[in-house]
């Protein structure tokens, strides 16, 4: 049984869902934009969404927001500046969190750079993928090289020096040459944060319907070690598996999901976890995901597209899956908070990881991954799998 003596942080993700165009490897809730975009009508319908979902919230504090997409610079300064005003007038915030705005390389967006600062923006991040031309036309981006590199100059005359650059590896005909050079540009480019991640062919993609012929495993895992290699030689230091930062400017809304803290989902397709003290339960719920549906029910629960009540057995895997993708790993005080269970319910597998060495200890009261369960993460995060019939689970939608 869950036991929460103090409830985790909570953050606040607001989904926008329009894309210029859909990317083949994106398995996002992102639609492409077709017609005009509906900016008046989506913001009333967040807000509605938000006064919904007051009441499992009611006097908790926003640590963090993030607005996600889809391509949300699609929304005009105007429309983001309502926005973080209709949510500050609706929720507790904390003092100058940290609010993160996903940004395109376009050059539509990048002049607008600023106005999102003046709106309350404090934080970019800018989804570059690849400087390499035939690369990008791979991934099927609508920029740039220079577009990119555009957006970065941008984000510093903005004033915005709090952002991240998104890398993939193990891109389409990627070469190892390709992948250092694009990390060695990032960092010419001076981001706050780097993101560098591993292309994988994800369900419901063009790209797991039509797989394109990427690197060998091997040239991969040598992409990715020489390129973290690379960042940390450069003073981006790495604290989670693909999440690298300068000093102090580690993402504070990522850290939330990877210490397993509660977020709102908020928008078409939105999914959220909430704990509550006082059923003593932990709820993920999702909105449904065709935004003109979404825009004509928010604000009801026919808006819901459902909801999971999580089982302990649920928590400890869950926990489990963002706590070792951390560098630091997590705390036995950690691990109880953020799941209300003594960290005695996941024992026989901790101790099957640590003799398989995919576990280690470190400052006598931390877990972690080694670096033998970092590079095998699948298999040690299976030794958490519940077995089969631990305990009911209930579902709707």
């Amino acid at each position: 049984m869950f036991r929460f003596d103090v409830l985790p942080p909570l953050a606040l993700y607001l989904h926008l869902p329009w894309c210029v165009r859909k990317c083949p490897y994106c398995d996002f809730n992102s639609h492409e934009l077709k017609s005009d975009l509906p900016e008046q009508a989506y913001v009333d319908a967040l807000l509605a969404d938000i006064e919904f979902e007051l009441p499992g919230i009611w006097g908790r504090t926003v640590q963090s927001i993030f607005i996600g997409g889809g391509t949300p610079s699609l929304f005009s300064p105007e429309a983001i500046d309502r926005l973080l005003a209709g949510v500050r007038s609706r929720l507790r915030c904390k003092p100058a969190l940290e609010i993160t705005l996903e940004a395109n390389p376009g050059t539509v967006e990048q002049g607008r750079f600023a106005e999102y600062r003046a709106a309350g923006v404090n934080r970019l991040s800018i989804g570059v993928q690849s400087f390499q031309p035939d690369l990008l036309e791979r991934l099927g981006r609508i920029h740039d090289r220079r577009e990119a590199m555009r957006a970065a100059e941008s984000a510093h005359r903005a004033g915005l020096e709090n952002f991240n650059l998104d890398l993939m590896f193990g891109l389409p005909g990627q070469k190892l040459a390709a992948c250092l050079a694009d990390v060695a540009t990032a960092m010419d480019l001076e981001p706050a944060h780097i993101s560098f991640y591993q292309l994988t062919l994800e369900p419901n993609t063009r790209f797991h319907r039509y797989p394109p012929v990427l690197p060998e495993e091997d040239i991969v895992w040598t992409m990715q070690e020489q390129g973290r290699a690379a960042l940390e030689a450069g003073g981006y230091t790495q604290y989670e598996i693909s999440a690298y930062a300068r000093p102090g400017r580690q993402c504070d809304h990522n850290l939330n999901y990877w210490r397993f803290g509660d977020y709102l989902g908020i928008g078409a397709g939105a999914h959220g976890k909430v704990t509550d003290a006082q059923r003593q339960a932990v709820t993920r719920r999702w909105k449904i995901k065709h935004p003109k549906d979404y825009v004509r029910q928010a604000g009801t629960a026919q808006a819901l597209g459902g909801e999971s009540v999580l089982r302990p057995a649920d928590a400890v895997l869950e926990f489990m899956m963002n706590g070792l993708r951390l560098n630091e790993g997590f705390t036995a005080g950690q691990f109880e908070a953020g799941t209300g269970l003594a960290l005695e319910s996941a024992a026989a597998a901790i101790e099957q990881g640590l003799t398989a060495g995919l576990l280690e200890r470190h400052d006598t009261d931390r877990l972690r991954a080694s670096a033998t369960g970092r590079q095998f993460l699948n298999d040690l995060l299976a030794l958490f799998l519940p077995e089969e019939g631990a305990d009911d689970r209930r579902d709707t939608g």
